[in-house]
Protein backbone atom coordinates (compact mmCIF):
# COMPACT_ATOMS: atom_id res chain seq x y z
CA UNK A 1 0.00 0.00 0.00
CA UNK A 2 1.12 3.59 -0.63
CA UNK A 3 0.92 4.74 2.98
CA UNK A 4 1.42 8.34 4.07
CA UNK A 5 3.13 7.74 7.40
CA UNK A 6 2.96 11.43 8.36
CA UNK A 7 -0.79 10.91 8.80
CA UNK A 8 -0.49 7.96 11.19
CA UNK A 9 2.76 8.43 13.14
CA UNK A 10 1.74 10.92 15.84
CA UNK A 11 3.71 12.59 18.65
CA UNK A 12 3.39 9.62 21.02
CA UNK A 13 2.07 6.68 19.00
CA UNK A 14 0.97 5.24 15.67
CA UNK A 15 -2.74 5.60 14.96
CA UNK A 16 -4.89 5.34 11.84
CA UNK A 17 -7.70 3.60 9.95
CA UNK A 18 -7.18 -0.10 9.06
CA UNK A 19 -6.69 -1.08 6.25
CA UNK A 20 -7.02 2.32 4.52
CA UNK A 21 -4.04 4.00 6.23
CA UNK A 22 -2.08 1.02 7.50
CA UNK A 23 -2.21 -2.77 7.39
CA UNK A 24 -0.35 -5.95 8.35
CA UNK A 25 2.56 -5.61 5.87
CA UNK A 26 3.22 -2.11 7.26
CA UNK A 27 2.90 -3.43 10.84
CA UNK A 28 5.63 -5.95 9.95
CA UNK A 29 7.92 -3.09 8.87
CA UNK A 30 7.15 -1.21 12.09
CA UNK A 31 8.17 -4.34 14.04
CA UNK A 32 11.51 -4.51 12.24
CA UNK A 33 12.09 -0.76 12.70
CA UNK A 34 11.23 -0.97 16.41
CA UNK A 35 13.86 -3.66 16.95
CA UNK A 36 16.47 -1.72 14.98
CA UNK A 37 15.86 1.55 16.85
CA UNK A 38 15.70 -0.01 20.34
CA UNK A 39 18.58 -2.42 19.51
CA UNK A 40 16.53 -5.05 21.33
CA UNK A 41 17.38 -8.74 21.40
CA UNK A 42 13.92 -9.45 22.83
CA UNK A 43 10.59 -7.58 23.03
CA UNK A 44 7.07 -8.05 24.46
CA UNK A 45 3.81 -7.42 22.56
CA UNK A 46 0.15 -7.19 23.62
CA UNK A 47 -3.10 -6.17 21.98
CA UNK A 48 -6.65 -5.02 22.71
CA UNK A 49 -10.01 -6.46 21.58
CA UNK A 50 -10.32 -4.70 18.19
CA UNK A 51 -10.99 -7.06 15.28
CA UNK A 52 -7.76 -5.97 13.55
CA UNK A 53 -5.53 -6.20 16.65
CA UNK A 54 -4.45 -9.89 16.62
CA UNK A 55 -3.38 -9.77 12.95
CA UNK A 56 -1.50 -6.47 13.27
CA UNK A 57 0.18 -7.63 16.49
CA UNK A 58 1.31 -10.92 14.93
CA UNK A 59 2.63 -9.09 11.83
CA UNK A 60 4.69 -6.76 14.07
CA UNK A 61 6.02 -9.86 15.86
CA UNK A 62 7.07 -11.41 12.53
CA UNK A 63 8.93 -8.23 11.57
CA UNK A 64 10.74 -8.15 14.91
CA UNK A 65 11.62 -11.86 14.81
CA UNK A 66 12.87 -11.54 11.23
CA UNK A 67 15.57 -9.16 12.51
CA UNK A 68 16.58 -11.64 15.20
CA UNK A 69 14.59 -10.47 18.25
CA UNK A 70 12.81 -13.00 20.47
CA UNK A 71 9.16 -11.99 20.91
CA UNK A 72 7.00 -12.64 23.99
CA UNK A 73 3.32 -12.34 23.02
CA UNK A 74 1.05 -11.72 26.01
CA UNK A 75 -2.11 -11.58 23.86
CA UNK A 76 -5.19 -9.73 25.06
CA UNK A 77 -4.28 -7.08 27.65
CA UNK A 78 -4.85 -3.54 28.82
CA UNK A 79 -2.20 -0.93 27.99
CA UNK A 80 -1.05 -0.81 31.61
CA UNK A 81 -0.75 -4.62 31.59
CA UNK A 82 1.68 -4.25 28.66
CA UNK A 83 3.58 -1.61 30.66
CA UNK A 84 3.69 -4.09 33.56
CA UNK A 85 5.17 -6.75 31.26
CA UNK A 86 7.74 -4.27 29.87
CA UNK A 87 8.74 -3.34 33.42
CA UNK A 88 8.69 -6.78 35.05
CA UNK A 89 10.43 -8.52 32.11
CA UNK A 90 12.69 -5.51 31.45
CA UNK A 91 11.89 -5.61 27.73
CA UNK A 92 10.88 -3.01 25.13
CA UNK A 93 7.15 -3.33 24.44
CA UNK A 94 4.46 -2.61 21.88
CA UNK A 95 0.72 -2.35 22.59
CA UNK A 96 -1.80 -2.57 19.75
CA UNK A 97 -4.75 -0.32 20.59
CA UNK A 98 -6.48 2.85 19.46
CA UNK A 99 -7.87 3.47 22.96
CA UNK A 100 -11.39 4.93 22.53
CA UNK A 101 -11.25 5.65 18.77
CA UNK A 102 -13.93 3.99 16.58
CA UNK A 103 -13.58 0.32 15.59
CA UNK A 104 -11.97 0.95 12.19
CA UNK A 105 -8.95 2.59 13.87
CA UNK A 106 -5.96 0.86 15.39
CA UNK A 107 -2.59 1.98 16.69
CA UNK A 108 0.65 1.10 18.46
CA UNK A 109 1.94 2.50 21.76
CA UNK A 110 5.64 1.66 22.09
CA UNK A 111 8.03 1.76 25.02
CA UNK A 112 11.62 0.88 25.82
CA UNK A 113 12.56 -1.60 28.55
CA UNK A 114 11.09 -0.58 31.91
CA UNK A 115 8.06 1.03 30.19
CA UNK A 116 10.05 4.16 29.19
CA UNK A 117 7.99 5.94 26.51
CA UNK A 118 8.92 5.99 22.83
CA UNK A 119 7.75 9.30 21.32
CA UNK A 120 8.73 11.64 18.50
CA UNK A 121 11.96 12.70 20.21
CA UNK A 122 12.81 9.29 21.69
CA UNK A 123 12.76 6.97 18.67
CA UNK A 124 9.39 7.25 16.96
CA UNK A 125 10.65 9.62 14.24
CA UNK A 126 13.45 7.18 13.38
CA UNK A 127 10.99 4.25 13.34
CA UNK A 128 8.86 6.17 10.85
CA UNK A 129 11.89 7.00 8.66
CA UNK A 130 12.98 3.34 8.51
CA UNK A 131 9.45 2.17 7.65
CA UNK A 132 9.23 4.80 4.88
CA UNK A 133 12.62 3.75 3.52
CA UNK A 134 11.63 0.06 3.47
CA UNK A 135 8.29 0.84 1.81
CA UNK A 136 10.35 2.24 -1.08
CA UNK A 137 13.21 -0.26 -1.17
CA UNK A 138 11.70 -3.44 0.24
CA UNK A 139 11.99 -5.10 3.66
CA UNK A 140 15.40 -5.19 5.37
CA UNK A 141 17.60 -8.28 5.07
CA UNK A 142 16.74 -10.90 7.69
CA UNK A 143 19.07 -11.76 10.55
CA UNK A 144 21.16 -14.92 10.26
CA UNK A 145 18.95 -16.47 12.95
CA UNK A 146 15.30 -15.51 13.37
CA UNK A 147 13.98 -14.71 16.83
CA UNK A 148 11.65 -17.10 18.65
CA UNK A 149 7.96 -16.34 19.23
CA UNK A 150 6.63 -17.44 22.64
CA UNK A 151 3.29 -16.88 24.33
CA UNK A 152 3.04 -15.88 27.98
CA UNK A 153 0.07 -14.97 30.19
CA UNK A 154 0.88 -12.04 32.49
CA UNK A 155 -2.62 -11.20 33.78
CA UNK A 156 -2.30 -12.94 37.18
CA UNK A 157 1.17 -11.46 37.76
CA UNK A 158 -0.05 -7.97 36.78
CA UNK A 159 -3.00 -8.28 39.19
CA UNK A 160 -0.75 -9.52 42.02
CA UNK A 161 1.66 -6.60 41.50
CA UNK A 162 -1.16 -4.03 41.70
CA UNK A 163 -2.64 -5.65 44.82
CA UNK A 164 0.81 -5.63 46.46
CA UNK A 165 0.82 -1.82 46.20
CA UNK A 166 -2.61 -1.16 47.78
CA UNK A 167 -3.92 -3.18 50.74
CA UNK A 168 -7.68 -3.71 50.44
CA UNK A 169 -7.97 -6.74 52.73
CA UNK A 170 -9.18 -4.81 55.80
CA UNK A 171 -11.61 -2.34 54.18
CA UNK A 172 -15.35 -2.42 54.76
CA UNK A 173 -17.35 -4.21 52.07
CA UNK A 174 -18.17 -1.91 49.15
CA UNK A 175 -20.55 -2.13 46.21
CA UNK A 176 -18.94 -0.86 43.02
CA UNK A 177 -20.47 -0.57 39.56
CA UNK A 178 -17.75 -0.91 36.91
CA UNK A 179 -18.32 0.16 33.28
CA UNK A 180 -15.66 -1.34 31.02
CA UNK A 181 -17.24 0.14 27.88
CA UNK A 182 -16.68 -3.20 26.05
CA UNK A 183 -12.96 -2.46 26.35
CA UNK A 184 -10.05 -4.19 28.05
CA UNK A 185 -11.30 -3.46 31.57
CA UNK A 186 -13.70 -6.34 30.98
CA UNK A 187 -10.64 -8.58 30.71
CA UNK A 188 -8.55 -7.21 33.62
CA UNK A 189 -11.08 -6.11 36.28
CA UNK A 190 -12.39 -9.60 37.21
CA UNK A 191 -8.84 -10.86 37.92
CA UNK A 192 -7.57 -7.72 39.70
CA UNK A 193 -10.62 -7.42 41.98
CA UNK A 194 -11.11 -11.16 42.60
CA UNK A 195 -11.25 -12.09 46.29
CA UNK A 196 -11.41 -8.50 47.57
CA UNK A 197 -14.24 -7.31 49.88
CA UNK A 198 -16.18 -5.88 46.94
CA UNK A 199 -19.53 -6.57 45.32
CA UNK A 200 -18.83 -5.71 41.69
CA UNK A 201 -21.74 -4.90 39.38
CA UNK A 202 -20.31 -5.33 35.86
CA UNK A 203 -21.42 -3.21 32.91
CA UNK A 204 -20.36 -3.89 29.31
CA UNK A 205 -17.59 -6.37 30.22
CA UNK A 206 -18.01 -8.23 26.90
CA UNK A 207 -14.93 -7.51 24.77
CA UNK A 208 -16.21 -5.85 21.60
CA UNK A 209 -14.06 -3.50 19.54
CA UNK A 210 -17.13 -2.11 17.77
CA UNK A 211 -18.22 -0.47 21.10
CA UNK A 212 -21.95 -1.31 20.75
CA UNK A 213 -23.11 0.48 23.93
CA UNK A 214 -21.17 3.74 24.01
CA UNK A 215 -17.78 5.15 23.06
CA UNK A 216 -15.16 3.95 25.57
CA UNK A 217 -14.10 7.50 26.47
CA UNK A 218 -15.16 8.41 30.02
CA UNK A 219 -14.00 12.03 29.63
CA UNK A 220 -17.11 12.68 27.51
CA UNK A 221 -20.06 13.08 29.91
CA UNK A 222 -22.39 11.34 27.42
CA UNK A 223 -20.48 8.10 28.02
CA UNK A 224 -21.05 8.23 31.79
CA UNK A 225 -24.86 8.45 31.70
CA UNK A 226 -25.47 4.67 31.87
CA UNK A 227 -23.01 4.27 34.76
CA UNK A 228 -24.45 7.21 36.72
CA UNK A 229 -27.96 5.78 36.38
CA UNK A 230 -26.84 2.30 37.42
CA UNK A 231 -24.96 3.58 40.50
CA UNK A 232 -28.14 5.29 41.71
CA UNK A 233 -30.36 2.27 40.90
CA UNK A 234 -28.04 -0.16 42.68
CA UNK A 235 -27.49 2.10 45.71
CA UNK A 236 -23.79 1.51 45.06
CA UNK A 237 -20.95 3.15 46.96
CA UNK A 238 -19.27 4.28 43.73
CA UNK A 239 -18.92 3.75 40.00
CA UNK A 240 -15.72 3.30 38.00
CA UNK A 241 -15.44 3.75 34.21
CA UNK A 242 -12.46 2.65 32.11
CA UNK A 243 -11.53 3.75 28.61
CA UNK A 244 -11.01 1.33 25.69
CA UNK A 245 -7.50 0.18 26.59
CA UNK A 246 -8.21 0.53 30.35
CA UNK A 247 -5.28 2.82 31.12
CA UNK A 248 -7.57 5.66 32.29
CA UNK A 249 -10.23 5.47 34.98
CA UNK A 250 -13.03 7.87 35.86
CA UNK A 251 -14.88 7.81 39.20
CA UNK A 252 -18.57 8.41 40.03
CA UNK A 253 -19.73 9.04 43.62
CA UNK A 254 -22.69 7.41 45.40
CA UNK A 255 -25.05 10.15 44.17
CA UNK A 256 -24.13 9.43 40.55
CA UNK A 257 -22.02 12.59 40.31
CA UNK A 258 -18.62 12.58 38.54
CA UNK A 259 -15.56 12.99 40.76
CA UNK A 260 -13.06 15.44 39.28
CA UNK A 261 -9.81 13.75 38.14
CA UNK A 262 -8.03 16.56 40.02
CA UNK A 263 -9.73 15.41 43.24
CA UNK A 264 -8.67 11.81 42.48
CA UNK A 265 -5.11 13.07 41.84
CA UNK A 266 -5.09 14.87 45.21
CA UNK A 267 -6.57 11.86 47.05
CA UNK A 268 -4.04 9.42 45.57
CA UNK A 269 -1.18 11.90 46.12
CA UNK A 270 -2.04 12.11 49.84
CA UNK A 271 -2.05 8.29 50.09
CA UNK A 272 1.21 7.87 48.17
CA UNK A 273 2.89 10.52 50.35
CA UNK A 274 1.68 8.70 53.48
CA UNK A 275 3.19 5.45 52.12
CA UNK A 276 6.49 7.31 51.67
CA UNK A 277 6.71 8.82 55.15
CA UNK A 278 5.25 12.19 54.16
CA UNK A 279 8.02 12.93 51.69
CA UNK A 280 8.26 12.92 47.92
CA UNK A 281 7.64 14.82 44.71
CA UNK A 282 4.24 14.76 43.00
CA UNK A 283 3.87 15.82 39.36
CA UNK A 284 0.71 17.56 38.15
CA UNK A 285 0.02 19.22 34.83
CA UNK A 286 -0.86 22.89 34.65
CA UNK A 287 -4.61 22.40 34.14
CA UNK A 288 -5.14 20.37 37.32
CA UNK A 289 -6.89 22.18 40.15
CA UNK A 290 -5.18 24.43 42.69
CA UNK A 291 -6.32 21.71 45.14
CA UNK A 292 -3.58 19.35 43.95
CA UNK A 293 -0.45 21.35 44.89
CA UNK A 294 -2.20 22.50 48.09
CA UNK A 295 -2.94 18.93 49.22
CA UNK A 296 0.56 17.77 48.24
CA UNK A 297 2.10 20.56 50.34
CA UNK A 298 -0.20 19.87 53.28
CA UNK A 299 0.91 16.23 53.30
CA UNK A 300 4.63 17.08 53.26
CA UNK A 301 5.26 16.63 49.55
CA UNK A 302 6.76 18.82 46.83
CA UNK A 303 4.43 19.63 43.90
CA UNK A 304 5.99 20.05 40.43
CA UNK A 305 3.95 21.57 37.59
CA UNK A 306 4.39 20.36 33.99
CA UNK A 307 2.98 20.75 30.53
CA UNK A 308 -0.02 18.64 29.47
CA UNK A 309 0.85 15.25 27.96
CA UNK A 310 2.11 11.90 29.17
CA UNK A 311 5.59 12.28 27.66
CA UNK A 312 6.17 15.45 29.75
CA UNK A 313 4.80 13.84 32.92
CA UNK A 314 6.93 10.70 32.47
CA UNK A 315 10.05 12.77 31.73
CA UNK A 316 9.53 14.83 34.90
CA UNK A 317 8.80 11.69 36.93
CA UNK A 318 12.16 10.28 35.82
CA UNK A 319 14.04 13.57 36.29
CA UNK A 320 12.73 14.31 39.78
CA UNK A 321 12.28 10.77 41.10
CA UNK A 322 8.61 11.63 41.76
CA UNK A 323 6.45 9.07 43.54
CA UNK A 324 3.22 9.94 41.68
CA UNK A 325 1.83 12.07 38.89
CA UNK A 326 -1.70 12.97 37.82
CA UNK A 327 -3.38 14.63 34.87
CA UNK A 328 -6.86 16.13 34.52
CA UNK A 329 -7.43 13.65 31.65
CA UNK A 330 -7.62 10.86 34.28
CA UNK A 331 -4.14 9.47 33.60
CA UNK A 332 -2.33 8.52 36.83
CA UNK A 333 1.40 7.68 36.95
CA UNK A 334 3.22 5.75 39.69
CA UNK A 335 6.90 5.36 40.54
CA UNK A 336 6.08 1.82 41.70
CA UNK A 337 4.72 1.11 38.22
CA UNK A 338 7.84 2.14 36.28
CA UNK A 339 6.56 5.76 36.09
CA UNK A 340 3.85 4.50 33.73
CA UNK A 341 0.15 5.31 33.88
CA UNK A 342 -2.33 2.81 35.29
CA UNK A 343 -6.00 3.62 35.86
CA UNK A 344 -6.45 0.32 37.68
CA UNK A 345 -3.98 1.25 40.43
CA UNK A 346 -5.68 4.64 40.87
CA UNK A 347 -9.03 2.84 41.16
CA UNK A 348 -7.61 0.55 43.89
CA UNK A 349 -6.45 3.63 45.82
CA UNK A 350 -9.94 5.16 45.64
CA UNK A 351 -11.52 1.88 46.81
CA UNK A 352 -9.03 1.62 49.71
CA UNK A 353 -9.57 5.24 50.77
CA UNK A 354 -13.36 4.87 50.65
CA UNK A 355 -13.41 1.48 52.39
CA UNK A 356 -10.97 2.63 55.07
CA UNK A 357 -13.53 5.05 56.58
CA UNK A 358 -17.30 5.09 57.09
CA UNK A 359 -18.44 8.15 55.14
CA UNK A 360 -19.71 8.30 51.53
CA UNK A 361 -17.39 9.04 48.62
CA UNK A 362 -18.89 12.50 48.05
CA UNK A 363 -17.88 13.54 51.60
CA UNK A 364 -14.43 11.94 51.28
CA UNK A 365 -13.52 13.78 48.06
CA UNK A 366 -14.98 17.13 49.17
CA UNK A 367 -11.70 17.89 51.00
CA UNK A 368 -9.84 17.45 47.70
CA UNK A 369 -12.30 19.36 45.49
CA UNK A 370 -12.07 22.94 46.76
CA UNK A 371 -12.67 25.22 43.78
CA UNK A 372 -15.10 25.87 40.94
CA UNK A 373 -13.82 24.56 37.60
CA UNK A 374 -14.97 25.06 34.01
CA UNK A 375 -13.74 21.74 32.67
CA UNK A 376 -12.05 21.82 29.26
CA UNK A 377 -13.87 23.93 26.65
CA UNK A 378 -12.81 23.67 23.00
CA UNK A 379 -13.25 26.51 20.50
CA UNK A 380 -12.64 26.13 16.75
CA UNK A 381 -10.54 29.07 15.54
CA UNK A 382 -8.99 29.98 12.19
CA UNK A 383 -5.93 31.66 13.74
CA UNK A 384 -4.69 30.01 16.94
CA UNK A 385 -1.70 32.34 17.40
CA UNK A 386 -3.78 35.46 16.71
CA UNK A 387 -6.51 34.56 19.21
CA UNK A 388 -3.91 33.62 21.83
CA UNK A 389 -2.20 36.99 21.31
CA UNK A 390 -5.57 38.73 21.77
CA UNK A 391 -6.09 36.97 25.10
CA UNK A 392 -2.57 37.96 26.18
CA UNK A 393 -3.17 41.61 25.21
CA UNK A 394 -6.38 41.70 27.26
CA UNK A 395 -4.65 40.67 30.51
CA UNK A 396 -1.01 41.75 30.15
CA UNK A 397 -0.07 44.56 32.52
CA UNK A 398 -3.18 44.11 34.69
CA UNK A 399 -2.38 44.69 38.36
CA UNK A 400 -2.28 41.49 40.44
CA UNK A 401 -2.24 39.26 37.36
CA UNK A 402 0.66 37.03 36.25
CA UNK A 403 1.16 35.37 32.86
CA UNK A 404 3.25 32.32 32.00
CA UNK A 405 3.92 30.39 28.79
CA UNK A 406 4.75 26.88 29.98
CA UNK A 407 2.00 25.38 27.76
CA UNK A 408 -0.08 27.87 25.83
CA UNK A 409 -0.91 30.85 28.08
CA UNK A 410 -1.76 30.68 31.78
CA UNK A 411 -3.15 33.83 33.44
CA UNK A 412 -3.43 33.83 37.25
CA UNK A 413 -4.69 36.11 40.00
CA UNK A 414 -5.33 35.62 43.72
CA UNK A 415 -8.89 34.38 43.13
CA UNK A 416 -8.83 32.68 39.70
CA UNK A 417 -6.66 31.31 36.90
CA UNK A 418 -7.17 30.12 33.36
CA UNK A 419 -5.11 28.39 30.70
CA UNK A 420 -5.61 28.61 26.93
CA UNK A 421 -3.54 26.24 24.82
CA UNK A 422 -3.65 25.23 21.16
CA UNK A 423 -4.38 21.69 20.02
CA UNK A 424 -1.45 20.15 18.14
CA UNK A 425 -3.71 18.23 15.75
CA UNK A 426 -6.84 20.35 15.20
CA UNK A 427 -7.67 24.07 14.72
CA UNK A 428 -8.77 24.38 18.34
CA UNK A 429 -7.98 26.44 21.40
CA UNK A 430 -8.64 24.66 24.71
CA UNK A 431 -9.75 26.68 27.75
CA UNK A 432 -9.59 25.56 31.38
CA UNK A 433 -10.60 28.03 34.11
CA UNK A 434 -10.87 27.80 37.89
CA UNK A 435 -11.87 30.21 40.66
CA UNK A 436 -12.65 30.31 44.37
CA UNK A 437 -16.39 30.40 43.64
CA UNK A 438 -18.75 29.49 40.80
CA UNK A 439 -19.75 33.07 39.94
CA UNK A 440 -16.14 34.25 39.53
CA UNK A 441 -15.26 31.19 37.46
CA UNK A 442 -18.24 31.77 35.14
CA UNK A 443 -17.30 35.45 34.71
CA UNK A 444 -13.65 34.66 33.85
CA UNK A 445 -14.65 31.77 31.57
CA UNK A 446 -17.13 33.91 29.62
CA UNK A 447 -14.69 36.84 29.31
CA UNK A 448 -11.99 34.61 27.84
CA UNK A 449 -14.36 32.75 25.53
CA UNK A 450 -15.62 36.07 24.16
CA UNK A 451 -12.05 36.98 23.15
CA UNK A 452 -11.20 33.50 21.79
CA UNK A 453 -14.39 33.34 19.71
CA UNK A 454 -14.44 36.97 18.57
Amino acid sequence: MAADLSQIVKAYDVRGVVPDQWDEPLAELFGAAFVQVTEASAIVIGHDMRPSSPGLSRAFARGAARLGADVTEIGLCSTDQLYYASGALDLPGAMFTASHNPARYNGIKMCRAGAAPVGQDTGLTRIRELAEQWLESGAPAPAATSGALVRRDTLEDYAAHLRSLVDLTAVRRLKAVVDAGNGMGGHTVPTVLAGLPLDVVPMYFELDGTFPNHEANPLDPANLVDLQKRVREEGADLGIAFDGDADRCFVIDERGEPVSPSAVTALVAARELARNGGRGTVIHNLITSWSVPEVVGEHGGTPVRTRVGHSFIKAEMARTGAIFGGEHSAHYYFKDFWNADTGMLAALHVLAALGGQDGPLSALVAQYDRYASSGEINSTVADQAGRLAAVRAAYEGTEGVTLDDLDGLTVSSADWWFNVRPSNTEPLLRLNAEARDEATMAKVRDEVLAIVRA
